[in-house]
């Protein structure tokens, strides 16, 4: 199959009922500047395999996603793939991947959309934005940070542009994400640009508690950047022409310079800047009710534990340090009471409700106040006597990929149960069609290895 647009034709791939395009890119990603436009080729582009990821670290969720392999470049990185199924008018699916702002791509087989497209007759689009410091740096006269949020925006007006050219309906557009993924959908709706964009969006495992940089803050951990690697404050530029390899080195040494106990926020992430991204995102969004874009959201029982569950340095924190994170978090420092719990369950469960609980039920309670209730869930399903329990993460193989793709997955421990796989992507698929997952809104159904319910 082969479908053409402004920029070009692209020739797809039979993958069953569906046509799949892997590849195509969107934009042009110039160092520290804003996605460019692309530039036109000639012929028929073969668009069989996934572009390039864009530059990054190994992830630190390696332990419970398992690893992977896949090319990467700088400039050809800003690239989306598609899944089809045939006719026109489909509902369309855009999922923007996690890692913390620093790792992950939307063409890595996990994120595979072909089987939910055919379950739920859908177009499914993935793709790649910059991560780390060469999406999320901000320095005066260099880079004025969010350039990752710029490449999701421009990603979503290509879907705007060019989706009916592979079946998908424009004005049917539902946008959703998981962690950092979920965290830019968030920052989207706190700011006007992407109104009229998406209609609809699932939050999965939002890290709401991490707050957006202040312009100051951000040119802080800059600062540090430079000081990294040797270039004087005023000489920023020349960042411009060092070697992709350096910087990725610079960010990990700054990433150790400002890591603090049981803190997940990346040194390079979102910059409110007033415009794009607002200081505090839950309250805007709250405030806005959403800007009348649908919200499904929700978290796993035990997100944090992804981060901190065979964590000798988080086993070894003793009941102080506990409490005063607690207190520092929640201002009780009760919450750190033992009650029957080990140091590490004290701080997967600090973790998880200060970082993705606490600040995804401020929201619904804020929506549902002005009149926007969103739909809410929770997963709780796992392995029996994993040591991750539902972690971070552990949602993602019953919405995209195949069974294959997950089976080195140690959050799994082998493959997901079919029929909730099934089940979860049914409430996916009818929230995308008709704007209802099967369950009231306000409430919260619960995913598990039981027969699901609500609260």
């Amino acid at each position: 199959m082969i479908v053409e647009m402004a920029a070009g034709r692209v020739r797809g791939v039979s993958e069953g009922p569906l046509t799949a395009f892997r590849g195509i890119p969107y934009a042009r990603a110039d160092r520290f500047a804003a996605p460019g436009p692309v530039r036109p080729w000639p012929g028929v582009r073969n668009a069989s395999a996934p572009g390039p990821a864009a530059p990054q670290p190994a992830s630190r969720l390696e332990r419970v996603m398992g690893g992977f392999q896949a090319a990467q470049s700088e400039e050809k990185c800003l690239t989306l793939n598609v899944w089809a199924p045939p006719g026109d008018g489909h509902p369309v699916l855009v999922f923007l991947h996690g890692g913390g702002f620093t790792s992950g791509s939307g063409g890595l087989d996990w994120y595979g959309g072909g089987e939910l497209a055919a379950q739920g007759d859908l177009v499914v689009v993935t793709l790649n934005y910059r991560l780390g410091v060469l999406g999320f740096l901000r320095l005066p006269g260099l880079s004025e940070g969010n350039l990752g949020l710029l490449d999701q925006l421009a990603a979503l007006r290509w879907v705007r542009d060019n989706v009916a050219a592979f079946g998908g309906d424009p004005g049917k557009v539902t946008v959703a994400g998981q962690s950092a993924g979920a965290q830019s959908i968030l920052a989207l709706l706190s700011g006007g640009r992407a109104h009229g964009l998406f209609g609809r969006a699932i939050l999965q495992s939002t890290p709401a508690g991490m707050l957006p940089d202040s312009p100051d803050e951000a040119e802080r951990t800059g600062a540090l950047l430079l000081d990294e690697l040797g270039v004087e404050p005023g000489q920023a530029a020349r960042l411009v022409d060092l070697p992709v390899s350096g910087l990725l080195a610079a960010h990990g040494a700054v990433a150790r310079r400002t890591a603090a106990p049981l803190s997940a926020v990346p040194p390079f992430q979102l910059v409110a800047d007033g415009d794009l991204v607002a200081a505090d995102p839950v309250a805007e969004v709250g405030r806005r009710a959403a800007g009348g874009v649908q919200l499904m959201m929700g978290t796993t029982r035990d997100e944090a534990a992804a981060f901190y569950a065979l964590d000798d340095q988080v086993a070894a924190l003793g009941p102080d340090e506990l409490a005063r994170i607690a207190a520092h978090w929640f201002g009780d420092p009760g919450r750190a009471a033992p009650e029957g719990r080990t140091a590490a369950r004290i701080a997967i469960d600090l973790a998880t409700d200060q970082m993705f609980r606490e600040p995804t039920l401020r929201l619904a309670e804020s929506l549902t106040g002005n009149g926007a209730a969103p739909w809410l869930y929770r997963f709780d399903w796992h392995p029996p006597h994993s040591p991750y329990g539902a972690c971070h993460c552990i949602d993602l193989p019953f919405v995209l990929g195949t069974p294959g793709a997950w089976r080195d997955a140690p959050m799994l421990d082998g493959a997901p149960p079919a029929g909730l796989v099934r089940e979860v992507r049914r409430h996916w698929t009818g929230f995308v069609r008709q704007g209802d997952p099967g369950w009231a809104a306000g409430t919260t159904h619960h995913f598990t290895d039981e027969p699901a319910g609500r609260t």
